[in-house]
């Protein structure tokens, strides 16, 4: 009587994929990705990155589309849990695939609870967050003693369903310290989160958005705290986008920002070869 051996249960990875341009993907990154049989992958990755990563392997990972996108009909966050589960459990080596850092808004806290819950092991791979990436576009740092920036608070500007989001006086009471405010998913509500941070921030303190940082479609643009909303409108700064406030800024404000080159970004890889193994989180639970 024969048996079938039991399946193994890979580590499933729950990878940052940077900011968008693809050399700044890891090299652990790249190589989880490369070994990968099954990718989930959110709606900010560029299909650059996994291309520049997938060129010239021969291999070709079955790929699933979990849009994650604030303000944006997106794939339920339990539903993406339950997947990751399931095709873990089937013995596939599983990439959640994140823009930025998966530990900085990604919602993985969520995903590493489901896995462990349902047995199987899960190791987070760091990736260069945007907000990063945003401020070198700027050509300056989080912090800077010169600026007397000596501190930096993380603050996503998108709250949850149901809640009234950060307490934005309360943060420019913390920023007005030295600290820089680095906003990420803030362009839809930033005439409430400018309004919130006049209440004990200067409405000259030096304030930018950076869109696409990091990519060939990167824009920039430096204002202040006052100006900051008619500064987006006019320049149809959108999503998505970071927004840096702060007296760091003050190396930006003092140079060329628009003639300031902070990457090389890498243009030429061909995402269309991925595509026919391309699948919706949909077609995945129907297979």
């Amino acid at each position: 009587m024969s048996t079938t051996p039991p399946l193994t249960v890979h580590p499933v990875h729950l990878v940052g994929a940077g900011p968008g341009d693809p050399e700044l993907l890891t090299l652990k990154a790249a190589r989880v990705l490369r070994e990968a049989t099954v990718v989930l992958v959110d709606d900010l990755v560029g299909e650059q990155v996994l291309a520049s990563v997938l060129q010239g392997t021969g291999r070709a990972p079955r790929l699933v589309q979990v849009g994650k996108r604030g303000g944006c009909a997106s794939t339920p966050q339990a539903f993406i849990n339950k997947l990751l589960v399931r095709e873990a459990l089937a013995g596939e080596k599983v990439v959640r695939l994140k823009g930025g850092d998966p530990l900085i808004f990604g919602r993985a806290g969520e995903e590493v609870a489901a896995l462990r819950e349902a047995g199987v092991p899960v190791v987070v791979v760091n990736g260069i967050t945007s907000g990063l990436a945003a401020v070198n576009a700027l050509g300056c740092g989080w912090t800077d003693r010169a600026a007397g920036a000596q501190g930096v608070m993380l603050v996503t500007g998108h709250p949850q369903p149901g809640s009234d989001g950060p307490d934005w006086p309360a943060i420019a009471r913390v920023a007005a310290s030295g600290v820089t405010l680095v906003i990420y998913m803030g362009v839809s509500q930033a005439s409430s989160i400018v309004t919130g941070l006049l209440s004990h921030l200067p409405a000259d303190l030096p304030a930018a958005a950076v869109q696409h940082a990091s990519t060939a479609l990167e824009r920039r643009t430096v204002t202040t705290l006052g100006a900051l909303v008619d500064t987006l409108a006019r320049e149809r700064i959108g999503s998505p986008a970071v927004l840096v406030i702060g007296r760091v800024l003050e190396v930006a404000v003092a140079m060329d920002v628009a003639a300031y080159v902070a990457v090389d970004v890498v243009v030429d890889a061909a995402p269309t070869a991925l595509q026919p193994a391309t699948v919706t989180a949909a077609a995945a639970a129907a297979a």
